[in-house]
């Protein structure tokens, strides 16, 4: 297995007239956020032939929109999930040891201020280490008043007994998403942005393939294959039900959204690279700090939703609670006008057939594949972290259908991403964004055309250019929110150099980089319901 050691070209001409060409391919993808990335990976990494396309840009949807933790699932733990917990702590060293300039361990500190909560939690975390043996990041420490004020020097010092520190991980999951993408091409894989599939195409009751448009000129493209899977995320219903009426066979919904808000604020409301995490707000969900490319997140919520929106919003409540419960712990409360980015995610929790979908908390969080009459795969559920796992479940259901000839698993477990280092890595993910993100990159980047131009956020001229040559950039959106993370990270930032970035990408591309679009989108990243 090969993965070429100079970044492949993505120019959309030639994307476009390879899915052109008649071809059945081995397994046909729709969706390009983790899941489905992760399909198409493994499946290349096989040998098989693989095509995914997706609706807009790669990880447009929740996969650029997670809490940015690579985590076993405490809370998870919590509830007696052992096996989703034992699964995600071996996937969590595997993300890490692919991928370590864009996933690396992270501490997290949990404050107690009563005196059972320092050996109630304490004990569950040590539980945690016992689960992960070898694949342990540190081991979980109880700490007194002095070292949570070491770890945490912003924390509220009233009432504090101490806390106990545990390991997990972080990420920056956009570009940890492009990293796959460009890893399965490396492999031979056919990966398109901006092309949504139009209708799937059946022959004698199975599905063969898909109609797929390219989503600038119209021009529409057949896709057949053996095997075809919708990995579309919160919106796999859509796909599903196109199947079961073109088969007459109605579907019931399987995916119920739950939102999820982030607020991110300046690194001075908690200047540490510990992260803070608190297992049960008033309300008994969990509030984590987290430290990230040079700013903190505060978040998140988990409130059910029954729309499946491109870009939703946050609700006021959800605001409140997050600025509240901050007040609660941290010795400077963050407030409204302190606020730089606010983004939501939708995740897509799996419900019971006769299920409603109102309460979260008793909605899977573990991932589901399903193989209808047609042979049209679905897979859905999950989180980023075991998205590998998810990946060689889907395969295997490929396999026991009998859509595909079946090849041995795990060739995935120990293939480094595009761009990973074999020298120790030395920046941190909370460290502000810049050349280190691109690893073994980086020195492509610095041979382009104004390497020395700092445009401002970690920023360069040339890594705009090396988006749009190399890393399926398409418009302004595609390099501040995902290759770049500045509209995570602070959106007046971003519509400051937005017009410049547009600028290039017109050079590079010669097409409408969708300026006003960008500059629309970026004021909804500002917009604080109240």
């Amino acid at each position: 297995m090969t993965i070429a050691s100079a970044p492949l070209p993505t120019r959309r001409a030639d994307l476009l007239a390879r899915l052109a060409q008649p071809q059945q391919y081995d397994l046909a993808v729709i969706g390009g956020g983790a899941t489905g990335l992760g399909v198409a990976l493994d499946a290349a990494a096989r040998g098989f032939s693989v095509v995914l396309v997706d609706s807009h840009d790669f990880a447009k949807g929740t996969s650029s929109r997670a809490t940015k933790l690579v985590h076993g699932g405490v809370r998870y733990l919590a509830q007696g999930n052992i096996a989703l917990v034992r699964e995600a702590l071996h996937e969590r060293t595997t993300l890490l040891h692919n991928a370590p300039h864009l996933a690396q361990p992270l501490p997290f500190v949990m404050p107690s201020y009563r005196f059972w909560e320092t050996p109630f939690y304490g004990i569950g975390l040590m539980m945690y280490d016992a689960l992960a043996g070898k694949a342990g990041l540190g081991p979980t420490e109880f700490l007194g008043r002095a070292r949570t004020l070491q770890c945490l020097p912003t924390a509220r010092t009233e009432g504090l007994k101490g806390s106990v520190k545990y390991w997990d991980g972080q990420f920056d999951d956009a570009r940890l998403a492009l990293a796959l993408a460009r890893t399965a091409a490396s492999l031979g894989a056919l990966v398109v942005n901006y092309c949504p599939a139009r209708s799937l195409v059946h022959e004698a009751g199975k599905v063969v393939g898909f109609v797929c448009e390219d989503a600038d000129s119209g021009q529409q493209f057949t896709v057949r294959a053996r095997s075809v899977v919708n990995a579309t995320g919160v919106w796999v219903d859509t796909l599903r039900q196109m199947d079961g009426e073109a088969i007459g066979r109605p579907v019931k919904p399987m995916v119920a959204p739950s939102q999820g808000v982030h607020i991110v604020v300046d690194r001075e409301f908690l200047p540490s690279d510990h992260a803070l995490m608190v297992p049960k707000t008033a309300d008994g969900r969990v509030l984590f700090a987290v430290p990230w490319l040079g700013k903190l997140i505060l978040g998140t919520t988990d409130s059910p939703r029954q729309d499946v929106v491109r870009e939703p919003e946050p609700f006021r409540e959800e605001v409140r609670f997050i600025l509240e419960e901050s007040a609660r712990y941290l010795t400077r409360a963050p407030r409204v006008e302190d606020i730089r980015s606010i983004w939501v995610g939708l995740r897509p929790l799996v419900k019971p057939q006769d299920d409603d979908g109102d309460n979260t908390k008793k909605i899977s969080r573990e991932h589901t594949v399903l193989a209808s009459r047609s042979g049209l795969i679905t897979v859905t559920g999950g989180k980023w972290t075991t998205y590998r796992a998810m990946a060689e479940d889907v395969l295997q259901k490929c396999f026991t259908t009998g859509l595909l000839p079946e090849k041995p698993a795990g060739v995935t477990n120990h293939l480094p991403l595009v761009g990973t280092p074999r020298e120790p890595v030395q920046h941190r993910i909370s460290d502000a964004q810049g050349l280190h993100s691109y690893g073994t990159e980086a020195a492509e980047v610095r041979a382009m055309p104004g390497a020395q131009t700092d445009l401002g956020g970690g920023l360069t001229e040339a890594m705009v250019r090396f988006a749009a040559r190399y890393e399926y950039a398409c418009t302004v959106e595609d390099v501040l929110a995902r290759r770049s993370r500045l509209l995570f990270l602070d959106a007046r930032k971003a519509i400051e150099l937005a017009p410049v970035v547009a600028g290039l990408l017109r050079e590079e591309l010669g097409a409408d980089p969708q300026l006003e679009a960008f500059l629309a989108l970026a004021q909804q990243y500002l917009h604080v319901p109240t």
